[in-house]
């Protein structure tokens, strides 16, 4: 399911006014003010096993729900579990795995587990509800962005590749070493950052791929955007793998989707529009940062060791225009 599919299938749903209701359907996370000065921010996400080692799997799915908390520039409170497992078919051990790797995730970011919801089901899954706060004048939206903005992109493309490459027998520790460090690492830094700057928009990049969460700016915030491929962050071993045709259908999904929406500069290659649409998990943030203050926001990212890169401008226009150029 696409972008466009889900937004129909939301369109069934009845349309939400409620005086409280900050943000929801179209934005990272749900908002609902409390009083003026703080509102509740709440966000669900569960994931299907992407790498082999059932503790990792538990890391990059509480990290991965985290993400969207901070996309909103809240901070989380805490968190419940929801999991679902073969309880006939797989040992308990790795279901106590998963949990204690979720566990140790939300304790390094500061948040207790205090409950959760569980079913038997054929095929491992495992997310969290997380609920955070934050003022309500400080909420980072995707609509923010303005002509101008530098675009900020906090964690390497690739882990769709990579992930898949591993299902298809292809690399085994070699890119688990690569992938594991992107996928576990929290995107809390790079909120802490971008609050500080006073970023203009944001969203995390997960399923839709780096151009799919581009669309959802540039369209909400009525710009067009231009993304620069030579500077766009790579994982170790991406490029070798998209050459070798190593795509998921995630991926193939995102660029049927987007190829005709995208002006490609004529030099860009086949596999590098492949990375671009890459389906992602637990990937980094993407944030419009005014041109006078991404220097400062690099500088602190970098001395709190997040990859983060200035990948391209927001432009005035056309509306929900991309253009990618070399």
């Amino acid at each position: 399911m696409g972008p466009q599919d889900l937004v129909q299938v939301l369109k069934c749903l009845p349309a939400v006014d409620h005086p409280r209701v900050l943000a929801g359907v179209g934005e990272d996370a749900a908002v609902f003010r409390l009083r003026d000065d703080l509102a509740v921010v709440q966000t669900v996400d569960v994931i299907t096993p992407v790498l082999d080692d059932p503790r990792v799997f538990g890391e990059v799915a509480a990290a991965n729900a985290l993400s969207d908390i901070y996309a909103m520039g809240a901070t989380p409170l805490f968190a419940l579990n929801v999991v679902a497992f073969p309880v006939r078919m797989l040992p308990a051990s790795i279901l106590e795995q998963m949990l204690q790797g979720g566990a140790a995730k939300a304790a390094e970011a500061g948040v207790p587990i205090i409950g959760g919801h569980s079913l038997d089901d054929p095929t491992p899954k495992y997310g969290m509800s997380v609920t955070g706060v934050v003022d309500p004048k400080r909420i980072v939206r995707k609509s923010g962005a303005r002509a101008g903005d530098r675009l900020v992109l906090t964690k390497p493309l690739g882990v769709g590749v990579l992930t898949t490459a591993l299902t298809h027998g292809r690399g085994g520790m070699e890119i688990e070493r690569w992938v594991r460090p992107v996928m576990t690492q929290l995107n809390r830094a790079a909120a802490e950052a971008m609050q500080a700057v006073g970023a203009s928009a944001c969203t995390d990049v997960t399923g839709f791929g780096l151009l799919g969460h581009l669309r959802e700016i540039v369209q909400q915030s009525g710009v067009g955007a231009r993304v620069a491929l030579g500077r766009v962050p790579v994982l170790e071993g991406a490029w070798d793998l998209l050459r070798d045709g190593v795509v998921s259908q995630g991926t193939q999904n995102n660029y049927r989707l987007l190829r005709d929406e995208v002006h490609w500069s004529p030099a860009v290659p086949a596999e590098a529009r492949m990375l671009l649409c890459d389906a992602q998990t637990s990937g980094g943030l993407l944030i419009a940062v005014p041109p006078d203050r991404v220097e400062t926001m690099l500088s602190t990212l970098t001395a709190d060791r997040v990859a983060a890169v200035d990948i391209g401008e927001v432009l005035p226009g056309p509306v929900g225009s991309m253009d990618v150029v070399l």
